[in-house]
């Protein structure tokens, strides 16, 4: 198992994508500072989408030009297609991620084409990347089921990952969009996949939809993957699959790895601030059980 994790942060991203109140750029901002003061050093900060299918990251500009970056931080940000890649390029953005999929159906709902066609898109945005210096990471959305068409075959999801790496992706990223997987399953995923990708260049994203998010960290982590994703307070859900919950909460995430004794850089009890920063300007309560625990244990 791995002595070291790297975790990526996409609160101020997947956690916020769905919330249906719009949420300053001021706040978004205080948001991504504290996470960078918690000791994260991968924040997914926005997503350069059409506002009218998702208004949450309309002010994706103003974002990425608010950062105050600091060295050593990547910020990456979700492009769909090229003119979405030309929107981040001209913020100045150092690092993009897309997001392809291993269901035909999820891929016509969520992104507007096949799989095929997704694929050639990404062609083009990992092209245009790599002339503009611009690193890109990869996104598997269905890798262990889909709210439409059930189980998805594992040599279909293995395809998929392969192509996204063969395109130039340095990472790839396998998620749970719905969160019905088990540690069986997603063994079996990642043993798939690794097959065509090799697992440093694979990443977990678990959502914990069931309850599975962390025993399936455990799963991978026992699989050699070294890089999970996670969202601050739980924060999340897909506009395209219903009843799917929020992210692996990023604090839950790291108490289980300080408890295996796994270093991850990540100060929890600044974490854990950062979370409550974020519920309380959506005025909601944290998903993160661990943030519950250790608040009730201040109380006492």
């Amino acid at each position: 198992m791995a002595t070291a994790v790297r975790i990526v942060e996409v609160g101020p991203r997947d956690g916020l994508q769905n919330e249906p109140h719009v949420i300053s750029t001021a706040v978004k901002l205080g948001l991504i500072e504290r996470l960078e003061q918690a000791g994260l050093r991968t924040i997914e900060s926005t997503a350069f989408v059409s506002s009218k299918w998702v208004p949450q990251m309309a002010d994706h500009t103003q974002v990425l030009l608010g950062i105050a970056r600091k060295p050593g931080i990547a910020y990456p940000v979700l492009v769909p297609n090229l003119k979405g890649f030309e929107a981040a390029r001209l913020a100045a953005a150092e690092e993009i991620a897309v997001f392809g999929s291993a269901s035909e159906t999820f891929s016509l709902k969520n992104i507007n084409c096949s799989i095929a066609e997704s694929l050639r898109r990404f062609a083009r945005v990992l092209e245009a990347s790599r002339a503009a210096g611009i690193r890109v990471r990869g996104y598997v959305s269905c890798a262990l089921g889909c709210p439409y068409e059930g189980d998805v075959p594992l040599t279909k999801v293995a395809e998929v990952a392969s192509r996204m790496f063969e395109l130039g992706c340095y990472e790839v990223s396998m998620a749970d969009t719905i969160g019905v997987g088990t540690p069986g399953k997603t063994k079996a995923m990642l043993a798939a996949v690794a097959d065509r990708v090799p697992r440093e260049r694979l990443a977990g994203h678990f959502h914990d939809t069931y309850g599975q998010a962390l025993a399936n960290i455990y799963a991978a982590l026992e699989s050699d993957i070294e890089v999970f994703d996670a969202s601050i307070a739980g924060l999340g859900g897909c506009p395209y699959a219903a009843g799917a919950s929020g992210n692996v909460a990023t604090e839950d995430l790291v108490y289980m790895l300080n408890g295996l004794g796994v270093v991850t850089g990540v100060d929890l009890d600044a974490l854990i601030d950062a979370g409550d920063y974020i519920c309380e300007a959506l005025s909601i309560r944290t998903r993160s059980r661990t943030a519950l625990a250790k608040r009730n244990k201040r109380l006492l």
